[in-house]
């Protein structure tokens, strides 16, 4: 059985590298896209299970990214979660109305994975 694959971008090297270990120590395998702008491209040729972006990203703007997902036939299924700092509330409230089904903050991304997953995941 092929191990689910989950999608990741981020710009900050802590804590996006350890979330692709920590997901690789889950069982999923991880592909990160590194130009945001190929994030939804990616998305419609590899069909992952899960998508999770730095929302503290300089180069792009995730907000947009996700509401081209959402609004995408192919993607718009995908749970997205989001990450940032808790000084950044503002960027937690953004990507919830833009379509992230969950934001977390970077210093609970790591330990709540597991349950962060298995809420985002869920098709209740």
């Amino acid at each position: 059985m092929t191990k689910p694959l989950a999608l990741i971008h981020y710009e900050r090297l802590m804590p996006g590298s350890q979330l692709a270990n920590r997901l690789q120590d889950l069982g999923y395998r991880v592909q990160t896209v590194i130009e945001a702008n190929q994030i939804v491209e990616t998305a419609r040729r590899e069909k992952p299970m899960i998508a999770i972006f730095d929302l503290l990203a300089q180069k792009s703007n995730i907000c947009s990214i996700i509401e081209e997902m959402k609004a995408d036939q192919e993607t718009e299924h995908l749970p997205v979660i989001g990450f940032a700092g808790a000084k950044d509330l503002k960027l937690h409230t953004e990507a919830t109305r833009c379509g992230a089904k969950l934001v977390a903050l970077d210093d609970a991304l790591l330990p709540q994975l597991p349950h962060l997953l298995e809420h985002a995941l869920d098709l209740h």
